[in-house]
């Protein structure tokens, strides 16, 4: 690091958050930061939230938080991060906030059960993000390297991606599949759209979308040539929903984010048919096939 960002530093009495460590490539790139006129100092709020779920985990604290492991929490990690999205999807603003704060008490609570059973602790999670972001963002970081748009940081992601790889493989550390860093706990929908983004990667691919749709209606028919309710038909029924998410993939399209908006959207006119025969004195129970159907299009016809 040069002598004079290094006095502006002291200067600034920034040295001290860095912890002294200027040649660590996540020091320098944080120091340069750091001289950038609003930039994030310590966060007050963010120790005391650490604090916080420390004393909740004590022999004198919360008998519930105190119980807790990685596995008796696991499910409320994709239940904040589902209502965090419906805060984003309604516009709500003060809701998000509130859900985004659910989040990071899950992280917290996390690294607190970690930290106990001598894991890792929550400065070791900052420590190893901060480090891939910076590792992973040189064209901002680094010297030599620049980005003109979004595809070409995709393009620089994908390459530190593969030196990581075998930077791992040279450390004789077993090499990940290709696949193993796709999560299996992933929505299938968001799951097997990255499991064919990897693999369509490697050359594993249709040529054309309308191939994939030939794929489609294979599997389809393999589907209608099982038994009802078999075993195998729900195999097949599995590799039609496959074979469709491959046609969003290849136009463009995320499929997880479809279907949630067609799923609203059914929802709206769903409540819009209920209002409608409310309004007559009637519920959807009461109504003939006919009817519902002269609702549902009416529904649509309103949006």
């Amino acid at each position: 690091m040069a002598a004079g960002v290094i006095e502006r530093l002291q200067h600034d009495g920034i040295t001290e958050l860095l912890g002294g460590r200027h040649d660590e490539p996540r020091a320098r790139a944080d120091a340069q930061t750091l001289l950038r006129a609003g930039a994030p100092r310590r966060q007050r709020e963010l120790e005391q939230a650490v604090r916080t779920i420390w004393r909740l985990r004590q022999p004198d604290g919360c008998p519930w938080d105190k119980v807790q492991t990685h596995e008796s929490i696991k499910k409320n990690m994709i239940e904040e991060a589902y209502e965090a999205v419906d805060a984003i999807e309604a516009g709500d603003a003060a809701h998000l906030r509130e859900e985004l704060g659910d989040v990071l008490m899950q992280v917290l609570l996390h690294a607190q059960i970690a930290a106990d059973a001598g894991e890792f602790t929550f400065a070791d999670i900052c420590r190893d993000l901060d480090e891939k972001l910076v590792r992973r963002h040189p064209h901002v970081f680094g010297a030599g390297v620049a980005a003109r748009d979004a595809d070409e940081v995709l393009d620089i992601w994908s390459r530190v991606k593969l030196e990581e790889r075998r930077d791992a493989a040279e450390a004789e550390v077993a090499p990940a599949g290709l696949l193993d860093s796709v999560p299996r706990a992933l929505p299938s929908l968001m799951k097997a759209q990255k499991i064919s983004k990897k693999a369509a990667a490697c050359g594993f691919d249709w040529d054309t979308t309308a191939d994939v749709w030939d794929k489609v209606d294979e599997e389809r028919r393999e589907f209608s040539a099982e038994e009802r309710g078999s075993a195998a038909a729900l195999d097949e029924f599995g590799d039609v929903l496959f074979s469709a998410v491959n046609v969003a993939r290849k136009e463009g399209i995320d499929a997880e984010s479809a279907l949630r908006h067609s799923c609203e959207k059914f929802r709206v006119r769903w409540a819009a048919m209920e209002a409608a025969a409310a309004s007559r004195g009637q519920s959807l129970e009461d109504l003939s096939h006919e009817e519902l159907e002269e609702l549902w299009a009416q529904a649509k016809r309103e949006g």
